[in-house]
């Protein structure tokens, strides 16, 4: 008598029937199995999706401190698709009428001069001192140049400012393009001054090229530093020194008191030499301690003392009038340029072009001139 094990298949209830436990075989049965839980919990509701927000119910979440509101708008704004984007720019002239009340401040410094312990620090002083003020902390975090991934790291260093009610941190991945986070930052600025928050503390990469974007969005610029990391001349460069409106150093603290301070009459000594900025006030170098929370309250006097200045003197209005007009020209620039790429022919002759330049059939200024003749040619044909 075969023995082969006969499998019933039916959708919903498949079942193994066991020839063993037939009368002539004595001494042998098997037990039948239990019967096997669905794949999916049967308890488990659906999810239900999240409803589409309109621009009006944007706005309306900013004005009343929706924080969760904040956050969707601001991934909104970081958006890439075109119908995203659309709502986005909807939702910021919306708001520019509630912006523009804040004091926006940028703060950099190299790859471990302790930029967001600071920022943390700087935050805590700044809520504890005045119960009414609100602080938005916008960090450009560096992205690996394949992936395009980010670690976005700089807010578990923030552990009071990541618990405060009154603080809301956004870290966002530059991605390999320092102009176009800067450009969403901006952006991000207004949706955080619309909801209220009027500090505003914008953290960049440190690797040179963000500061100058970020210097373009702040009323104020403030450089940390740190002692003893090697040749002091190197500190004294004149790109960054020229953008500063204050020099922080950092780490201020136990052995490496003495250090901070000679290194901070060296900057003074040198801020000397470069002539008075724009704004009219000479730029202040003091020492202060992120980790153990020293002398924090000298560097906002500094700060302070910056903005009272620049107000009696007009510059502050001046500085944001100049921004504006600075970032009308980058978003035509990037706009021109998202439109030429976007373009399918451009795309194909960029192929084409390509394929002739490596095979030398033609050279790269030549190229690009036809391409860029096809493009202005096809402009003048949509007129």
């Amino acid at each position: 008598m075969s023995t082969t094990k006969i499998i019933k298949h039916t959708d919903e209830n498949p079942q193994v029937e066991h020839p063993e436990n037939e009368a002539c075989y004595s001494g042998l049965q098997v037990n039948a199995g239990i019967e096997q839980p669905p794949v999916i919990n049967p308890y488990l509701k659906h999810r239900k999706h999240r409803p589409q927000l309109t621009a009006a119910d944007y706005v309306e979440g900013l004005r009343k401190g929706d924080t969760t509101i904040l956050g969707q708008a601001v991934t909104l704004v970081e958006s890439l698709l075109p119908e995203k984007q659309a709502v986005a720019q909807e939702v910021i002239e919306k708001c520019l009428p509630y912006a523009g009340k804040s004091r926006r401040i940028g703060i950099t410094g190299v790859p471990g001069a302790g930029k967001s312990t600071s920022i943390d620090v700087f935050g805590t002083y700044l809520l504890d001192r005045n119960p009414t003020d609100k602080l938005a902390v916008l960090a450009i975090d560096p992205s690996s140049e394949r992936s395009k991934g980010s670690i976005l790291g700089d807010k578990t260093r923030m552990e009071k400012l990541s618990i405060h009610p009154r603080a809301f941190i956004r870290p966002s991945p530059s991605a390999g393009s320092l102009g176009g986070v800067a450009r969403k930052t901006r952006e991000t600025i207004v949706l955080c001054e619309a909801a209220g928050y009027n500090h505003i503390f914008v953290e960049t990469v440190g690797v040179g090229q963000s500061e100058t974007a970020v210097h373009s969005m702040v009323d104020f610029f403030l450089l940390i530093q740190i002692a003893g990391a090697g040749d002091e001349l190197q500190g004294i460069k004149r790109g960054i020194m020229e953008m500063a409106d204050a020099i922080a150093i950092n780490k201020a603290d136990g052995d490496n008191v003495d250090r901070a301070k000679i290194q901070a009459a060296e900057f003074q000594n040198a801020l000397h030499l470069y002539p008075l900025p724009p704004s009219g006030v000479e730029p202040k170098v003091t020492t202060y301690s992120g980790y153990y929370n020293l002398n924090i309250d000298t560097l906002w006097h500094i700060i302070d003392d910056y903005f009272q200045a620049v107000d009696r003197n007009g510059y502050f209005q001046e500085r944001r009038r100049q921004q504006e007009k600075y970032w009308m020209y980058e978003t035509i620039n990037e706009q021109l340029k998202s439109n030429f790429y976007n373009d399918p022919e451009i795309d194909d002759l960029l192929r084409i072009k390509q394929r002739m330049v490596l095979d030398n059939k033609q050279s790269s200024f030549v190229a690009a001139g036809d391409i860029l003749k096809f493009y202005f040619d096809k402009l003048k044909k949509t007129d």
